[in-house]
C-alpha cells in the first residue's frame, strides 16, 4: 500500500487511539508540515507486532503521521523497504532491518542478498 496516499493524523496519543484499535504489525511515515502547509515526510518505520506502541514512541518528535496495518512482520518489512526507497526520508540513517530470524531480501534493492 502506498503510504503517501493515506490520510494524515496529528501524532498524539488521542489520535493514535482513535484511529488504530488493534495491536498488529504495521507501517508508518512521520513528518511535519512545511511553511506552505505541505506534509514533508522525514521518517519511515514499522512495527513487527504492535503498530500502536511504536507510534506512541514517536510522540513529541514529529507532528504528523500516516500509518497502516500489515498482515505480518514480513509484509511490514517489505512495505517499509518500499516506503524507504520511494521516499528516501532524511531521518532514516540506514536501510530497514529484517525482522528477527528472517532471511528476507529487500524487494527494491535486494539488500541482504
Amino acid at each position: 500500500m502506498p503510504a503517501l496516499n493515506l490520510l494524515f493524523f496529528t501524532l498524539t496519543e488521542k489520535e493514535i487511539d482513535k484511529n488504530f484499535k488493534r495491536r498488529a504489525p504495521g507501517n508508518y511515515i512521520l513528518g511535519n508540515f512545511d511553511s506552505e502547509g505541505d506534509f514533508k515526510v522525514t521518517y519511515v518505520g514499522r512495527s513487527d507486532d504492535d503498530l500502536i506502541q511504536r507510534l506512541r514512541g514517536h510522540i513529541g518528535s514529529y507532528e504528523i503521521f500516516k500509518a497502516y496495518y500489515a498482515d505480518s512482520a514480513n509484509q511490514a518489512f517489505e512495505n517499509e523497504c518500499v516506503d524507504y526507497h520511494e521516499i528516501n526520508p532524511a531521518d532514516n540513517k540506514a536501510h530497514p532491518a529484517r525482522p528477527a530470524g528472517s532471511d528476507l531480501k529487500c524487494p527494491c534493492c535486494k539488500h541482504f542478498g
